[in-house]
């Protein structure tokens, strides 16, 4: 895997940061103006703990405390693309109504959702890092992203339905919650499989139900709550 340690400033970080997106994203298919405009300017340093910001555009998934990680760049970028291919189309056209994230995290997925959406909510289970996201992305001007604590396995059904819903963990099988939740053509993404290596499934809300598609595999933390993995 790759990375670029930098100085910390913002003017490092920002190249760092366009490094990512031609050298991790550009190259491996990412073409959604849209998307390209979100990874290129969200400050995925001020989402990473301390002690990682050097590290901050590294081409991978890293830690940030109570056993969660802050997804690879890539992965970010592809679950995003998926959410917006054709219906954001070419030069970014009209945002999304609503989008929903579970596994909050530190916030970073959300931050980029919110150039894809007119409202965000996300969620997170862990209310420290929920906490923590809240002020990051209130202190960068997020104003349109929303953190809840909760079950994000169960969804937000008071404010469904969803035009996009992206799952950041695990899920043993798609949980139908979310689903139900999903407007007429809106999207969820989310990693299937076991615990130790998923795929991404791609599911569409049609007017005669569910198209569903599989592909990138990945490895994702898990999905804990009621219709994810139950426990630790």
């Amino acid at each position: 895997m790759r990375y670029w340690s930098v100085d910390d400033n913002a003017e490092d970080f920002a190249g760092a940061r366009q490094q990512m997106v031609k050298r991790q994203l550009e190259s491996r298919g990412i073409h959604e103006p849209v998307v390209l405009r979100a990874m290129g300017s969200v400050p995925r340093e001020e989402f990473v703990p301390a002690e990682g910001r050097a590290r901050a555009y590294h081409d991978g998934a890293m830690p940030i405390g109570q056993e969660q990680t802050i997804s690879q760049p890539y992965m970010v970028a592809i679950m995003t693309q998926h959410l917006v291919t054709p219906r954001v189309g070419a030069g970014g056209g009209r945002k999304l109504l609503r989008a929903l994230e579970v596994g909050g995290g530190s916030g970073y997925q959300a931050a980029v959702l919110s150039f894809i959406a007119e409202e965000v909510i996300t969620v997170e289970r862990v209310p420290e890092l929920a906490e923590r996201a809240r002020e990051t992305l209130s202190r960068l001007g997020y104003a349109n992203v929303e953190v809840i604590t909760g079950d994000g396995s169960l969804g937000c059904v008071e404010r469904a339905p969803f035009d996009a819903i992206l799952v950041a963990a695990a899920a043993p099988e798609v949980p139908s919650a979310l689903k139900e939740q999903l407007a007429l053509g809106g999207r969820l993404v989310v990693p299937v499989g076991s615990r130790g290596l998923q795929e991404l499934a791609v599911i569409r809300r049609t007017e005669t139900g569910y198209h569903e598609s599989r592909g990138t595999q990945c490895v994702f933390v898990p999905l804990i709550g009621e219709q994810g993995w139950r426990g630790q």
